[in-house]
């Protein structure tokens, strides 16, 4: 076991790197399927679809249209963007036009995940599953666990990954879809703010080095005064000004 991953936070217990098993490509998928169904984010993930299903129920929109939201948006925000907007009258090219501007944000988790997948004989074409796939909870995961996989066998194990996410939340949308009559509106809303919180603490999780924890703590420490601003992007800025400053005193410190 990697002695840096807590036990807690790994219910599935990988292959080592020289295993046997990580010489088929399905096995590879399959043990990314267990590891999301064993995730301790999937829990959450789970509850945050619920809400999302509940919330598409009560603005009309079909069951159908739903669960093809939660796996071609694959995003619970974007989710809400194009729910709402739907909802309010907006044309299919408006509301298509604010999931895409709301997916920016999922841009660089993509950049940063895909280097870890591809060797000098990947092509392309087999980076689009997995680029569609990354979304926040594929994006710590994946820094959790693809460490642990042999790199000729990661893009079938994000792959799997991120299929039984998506599979968990489809149920759950499912789920929530047709437990609207009776859910709260406060319980629904309490649901989906779960999500934030719950990758807020996984990022801290998997921060280990000074240039992750500062940046982390920055952009805590910097949201209350920028949200004064009234700025409308109040995140990006935090994450802008915290990032760029904790890598400046990265590149400081390695100077030193």
């Amino acid at each position: 076991m990697n002695p840096t991953i807590h036990p807690v936070f790994r219910p599935v217990a990988l292959p080592a790197l020289d295993s046997p098993k990580w010489l088929s490509t399905p096995i590879a998928f399959a043990l990314g399927v267990k590891s999301a169904l064993s995730s301790i984010l999937a829990l959450v993930l789970f509850g945050t679809f619920i809400g999302v299903g509940a919330f598409a129920h009560d603005t009309g929109f079909t069951l159908g249209w739903a669960l093809a939201s939660t796996v071609l948006v694959w995003a619970g925000p974007a989710q809400i963007i194009l729910i709402s907007t739907s909802h309010a009258g907006a044309t299919l090219l408006e509301s298509a036009l604010a999931v895409t501007i709301s997916a920016i944000r999922l841009l660089p988790m993509v950049v940063s995940v895909l280097p870890m997948l591809r060797t000098p004989q990947t092509k392309m074409r087999q980076l689009a599953l997995p680029a569609h796939l990354v979304a926040v909870t594929v994006w710590v995961e994946s820094f959790r666990l693809l460490p642990l996989v042999p790199r000729e066998r990661r893009i079938a194990f994000l792959n799997g990954l991120g299929f039984g996410l998506v599979f968990l939340s489809s149920v759950a949308t499912l789920i929530g879809y047709w437990l609207a009559a009776s859910l709260p509106p406060l319980l629904a809303a309490g649901i989906l703010a779960l999500t934030p919180l719950t990758f807020l603490l996984s990022t801290a999780r998997n921060a280990h080095r000074l240039v992750d924890k500062l940046a982390l703590a920055l952009g805590l420490a910097l949201y209350p005064l920028v949200q004064l601003l009234q700025t409308g992007v109040d995140i990006m800025i935090c994450g802008l000004t915290a990032g760029t400053i904790a890598y400046g005193v990265h590149r400081i410190r390695r100077r030193a």
